[in-house]
C-alpha cells in the first residue's frame, strides 16, 4: 500500500472505532503514535525502539497546546459559566423576564428563550443550559398547561444558543484550529446569533397566536399583581447585573481594552463577585465550578493533543493532498462545496461531538476555502449554525436526552423529538440567510477592525 493509501485507511479505522464508543481522545493519540511510528520508522537512525520521531512530535504537540495563549480562556470561560450556573442567577433572571413579557403570546416561551440566550452567553456549556432551564423553566411551562412537545423544543433550541453566541467555547477551538482571530469571530458571531434567538421568538410568538392552545395564556388567577416599579426593580436586580457583566466581558474583547484571556478572567472574577452578591457561593458550588472546569478543559487540551498527532501524521501520509486532490478534482462551484461541507458536517453530528467535529474534520476544509475564495471567518460561523444541529437532529440530538434526563417521567423522548423540529427548520432558515447576507457576520468584524 501506499503513504496516501495508509492515510486514509488510519481515517477509516478512527472513524469506526469512534463508533464503537472508544473514547475519542485517547483514541486520537494512539492511532497517531502507531501509525506515526510506521511514518516516522528509519532503522538508520532508530538505536532503540524509542527514538522514533513521532514521540518527539508527541511531545511538542502536547506542549504546544498548553502554551496556546487563545486556549488559556477556555478553563476561565468556562469557570465563569460554572459559578453563574450554580448562583441561583438563572432562577431570578427567568422569573424576571417572564414578568416583564407576560403581556405576549407565549411569554414563558419567550422568557425561556431569551434567558436561554443570556445565560448561553454567560457559560456556553450546551447541557448545563439545557439541563438547568429543564429543571426551570420546563416544569413552569408544563404547569402553565403549555404543551409538552413546544415546551420541549423551545428548551432544547434555546439551550443550543451557546455554541454560536460569544464567548462560545466552540468559537475559541474553531480560533485556535484555523488561525482566524478570536476577536473578529466573536464580532462575526453577535449578529448571527441573537439572529437565531429572534427566529426563535419569533416563530414562538407565530405559533402561540395561530394555536393559543399551545401555550394558553395565564388565567386571572394565576397572574402575579405586580407594579411597573417592582417590575423595574426585579431587572435592575437579576438582568442587569449578569447583562453587565457580560457586556464588559465582550466589550474588552472587542475593543482591544483586554486579550480573550484577560476578559475571561475578569468574567471569571465577575462571576464569584455575582455569586457572593446573591449569597449563593459556598466552598461545595465552589469546588464543584473547580472540577467541573478542569475536567472540561482536560478534556478540549487533550483532544488538540491528540488531534495534532493525529493530523500530522495523517498529512505526513499524504492524506490531506489527497483529499485536496479529489476534492478540487471535482471542479465544485463555491456554492456546491460549501453545500458539500455543510452536509458532511450535519452527518457528522449525529455520532459526534461538536468538539470532535471542530477539532478533527474542519482542519481537513480548512486548506481548500483559498482556492474557493471562502472567508474562513464567515465559514466559522456557518459552521457554528450548522453545529446547531448536532444538538437537536434526531436520533441522536443531544439536547434531547439532556432535557429528558431532567423532565417529569410522563414526558416521552418522542414528544421531545417532534418539538425540537421546528426549531431545526430555523436554524436552517438561518443558514440560508447568512449565505445569501454574508454581511450577517462580516459587517461587524469588517467595521471595527477593517479588512
Amino acid at each position: 500500500m501506499t503513504d496516501p493509501q495508509i492515510a486514509v485507511m488510519m481515517l477509516g479505522i478512527f472513524i469506526i472505532v469512534i463508533l464503537l464508543g472508544f473514547p475519542i481522545a485517547f483514541t486520537l493519540m494512539a492511532m497517531g503514535v502507531g501509525f506515526g511510528y510506521y511514518a516516522y520508522y528509519d532503522p538508520e537512525r532508530m538505536r532503540t525502539i524509542f527514538d522514533n520521531r513521532i514521540f518527539d512530535l508527541f511531545v511538542n504537540q502536547t506542549y504546544s497546546v498548553m502554551a496556546n495563549d487563545v486556549l488559556t480562556a477556555v478553563p476561565l470561560f468556562l469557570f465563569m459559566g460554572y459559578i453563574v450556573e450554580r448562583a441561583n442567577i438563572v432562577d431570578r433572571l427567568f422569573h424576571t423576564l417572564y414578568i416583564a413579557s407576560r403581556r405576549l403570546p407565549g411569554s414563558m416561551a419567550v422568557a425561556a428563550l431569551a434567558t436561554c440566550a443570556m445565560f448561553a452567553t454567560a457559560t456556553g456549556i450546551i447541557g448545563a443550559v439545557v439541563t438547568l432551564m429543564g429543571m426551570l423553566a420546563f416544569p413552569a411551562m408544563l404547569k402553565a398547561r403549555y404543551d409538552t412537545s413546544f415546551a420541549s423544543g423551545v428548551i432544547c433550541a434555546g439551550g443550543c444558543l451557546g455554541i454560536l453566541i460569544p464567548p462560545s467555547i466552540m468559537l475559541i477551538v474553531y480560533a485556535a484550529t484555523s488561525n482566524v482571530s478570536i476577536v473578529k469571530l466573536y464580532a462575526g458571531a453577535i449578529i448571527p446569533g441573537f439572529m437565531l434567538a429572534s427566529l426563535y421568538m419569533v416563530y414562538v410568538i407565530g405559533r402561540a397566536m395561530i394555536n393559543p392552545k399551545l401555550a394558553p395564556k395565564p388565567r386571572a388567577d394565576e397572574v402575579e399583581h405586580i407594579t411597573a416599579g417592582q417590575v423595574a426593580f426585579q431587572l435592575l436586580t437579576s438582568f442587569f447585573p449578569l447583562a453587565f457583566l457580560i457586556l464588559s466581558v465582550l466589550g474588552a474583547i472587542l475593543f482591544g481594552l483586554a486579550t480573550p484571556s484577560e476578559a475571561a478572567s475578569i468574567g471569571a472574577l465577575g462571576g464569584l463577585v455575582l455569586a457572593v452578591a446573591y449569597r449563593a457561593l459556598t466552598w461545595q458550588r465552589l469546588r464543584e465550578s473547580v472540577y467541573l472546569t478542569v475536567r472540561t478543559s482536560a478534556m478540549v487540551c487533550w483532544l488538540f493533543v491528540g488531534s495534532w498527532t493525529f493530523s500530522s501524521v495523517f498529512s505526513y501520509l499524504g492524506g490531506e493532498q489527497l483529499i485536496n486532490d479529489f476534492v478540487l478534482g471535482l471542479n465544485l462551484s463555491p456554492l456546491a462545496f460549501l453545500l458539500m461541507a455543510q452536509l458532511i458536517i450535519f452527518l457528522l453530528g449525529w455520532p459526534l461531538e461538536w468538539s470532535e467535529i471542530i477539532i478533527i474534520f474542519v482542519p481537513i476544509f480548512l486548506p481548500l476555502l483559498p482556492h474557493f475564495g471562502i472567508d474562513p471567518l464567515f465559514f466559522g460561523i456557518l459552521v457554528a449554525l450548522n453545529l446547531q444541529t448536532s444538538f437537536l437532529t434526531p436520533p441522536m440530538a443531544m439536547a434531547a436526552y439532556y432535557l429528558k434526563g431532567v423532565a417529569p417521567p410522563h414526558v416521552q423522548l418522542v414528544e421531545i423529538f417532534k418539538g425540537v423540529l421546528p426549531f431545526l427548520s430555523m436554524v436552517f432558515l438561518a443558514m440560508f440567510l447568512l449565505y445569501v447576507f454574508p454581511e450577517i457576520a462580516l459587517w461587524l468584524p469588517e467595521k471595527v477592525y477593517g479588512h
